[in-house]
């Protein structure tokens, strides 16, 4: 897949992506910032801020401007804050760039910020954290990295507090936006059906306003962990939401290739090990699925599963005793070549989409600043032995990195201590 990068003067990285099999494209600017650098007292600081570059603009200064433009040619677009990065984005047909470049670039550029709209769109918020707390399987992973990393940025709620909600003011907002939203610290991609010099010239035109400078750093990780932890958070559901898993590692270890394909044999496919086990054998879940998240300074990998409540002491050993055979009898080479084969497919399949390869482009070129391509990917993958699979279960399985999470009417934290250690 070729590409095309020109660094702007500003700082600002541009990434074009030809895909002449389309006729859309998608343009994405990506920011490298997110909770992990906030301070405790304006916690969610990034996410308002995500928000209210929607409420209005100088040139368009009413909340549904923005979205009407949009929708009227049949425009998708969003935005999203995570724990390290911050994007904006908009998907259409490809004869609308000029005006998905107009409306990305003057969200960003020329926001009001109006007090009015501010105080709308706390409100707006509080309702998007009661919907999370009220959908469990989603809030589950918040309360997991907040057990694994406790009270630091790295721990905490994208969306912040009610508290730090309820502080965060207009000059909050502003200042965040000064340190952080700088060209060093962006990346625009745009993927699809584009003429490449011509879509780099009118990018530059419209960001050539944004400001250089150096984003301020975050705090690093910290990490330290000598038994297991559980977590209980005692709620009336239907069924008990549970999160197992380990500390593993970040986005520049090695290791995180083999880390991958692990959690693949693991619970990463409809044939995993605990996909057939605790469903297709013993009826335990409907939804049962590992997976690995990783940042710039630590990760971990971790399964989720939507079990009956009687049965969840049940589900959380069989977690743990699949963890065990992994870390002491590793995987066998069909499993390996399996794993492989999947990753492969399912990453060729999301390469097809023009918003899946703006993603992969910036995130590739902002923690990495260089852009890996697929084929160089996959290679890395290939080069994963049988060998490195195993050396990863025997550390990161080891009890002492064991945590779980649960979700449902129980209490019995110590019970479910003994089952992981």
């Amino acid at each position: 897949m070729k590409y095309t990068k020109t660094t702007l003067k500003n700082g600002l990285r541009v990434i074009t992506v030809p895909m002449k099999d389309t006729k859309s494209l998608t343009l994405l600017v990506l920011f490298g910032t997110g909770s992990k650098y906030e301070a405790k007292r304006i916690n969610g600081v990034s996410h308002f801020l995500e928000h209210l570059f929607f409420k209005g603009t100088v040139s368009r200064p009413e909340p549904g401007d923005i979205s009407r433009v949009l929708d009227d040619v049949g425009a998708e677009h969003n935005a999203f804050t995570s724990k390290e990065v911050t994007g904006y984005w908009v998907k259409t047909a490809s004869k609308q760039f000029p005006l998905a470049l107009d409306i990305v670039s003057d969200i960003l550029l020329e926001p009001l910020f109006n007090t009015d709209e501010i105080e709308k769109e706390r409100g707006v918020i509080f309702q998007e954290m009661n919907m999370y707390l009220d959908t469990p399987r989603q809030h589950i992973h918040d309360l997991f990295e907040g057990l694994l990393y406790g009270d630091q940025p790295a721990g905490w709620d994208i969306i912040g507090t009610k508290e730090s909600l309820n502080s965060l003011v207009r000059k909050d907002i502003v200042n965040y936006r000064k340190n952080y939203y700088v060209g060093s610290n962006a990346i625009v991609v745009v993927a699809g059906n584009i003429d490449e010099h011509t879509a780099v010239q009118q990018i530059k035109k419209a960001f050539s306003s944004l400001p250089a400078g150096m984003p301020k750093k975050k705090k690093p990780v910290r990490e330290g962990q000598k038994t297991p932890a559980v977590q209980i958070m005692r709620k009336k559901t239907d069924q008990t939401h549970m999160i197992v898993g380990a500390r593993a590692y970040g986005m520049y270890d090695e290791e995180r290739y083999a880390t991958s394909l692990l959690a693949s044999i693991l619970g990463g496919k409809a044939s995993s090990r605990l996909y057939m086990d605790i469903r297709e054998r013993l009826g335990l879940a409907y939804t049962i699925g590992a997976g690995t998240q990783t940042y710039t300074d630590s990760g971990y990998v971790s399964v989720y599963a939507g079990v009956p409540h009687e049965k969840a002491k049940e589900v959380v050993r069989r977690i743990r005793d699949a963890f065990r055979v992994a870390e002491k009898e590793g995987v066998t080479p069909d499993e390996v070549r399996r794993a492989k084969d999947f990753y492969r497919g399912h990453f060729a399949i999301s390469l097809e989409s023009s918003d899946e390869v703006a993603s992969f482009f910036a995130e590739q070129e902002l923690f990495y600043g260089r852009v890996q391509t697929p084929e160089e990917v996959m290679a890395r993958i290939e080069r994963v032995t049988e060998r490195d699979i195993n050396a990863v279960a025997t550390h990161i399985f080891h009890p002492r990195n064991l945590n779980a999470v649960l979700i449902g009417p129980h209490a019995d934290v110590r019970g479910m201590e003994k089952l992981l250690a």
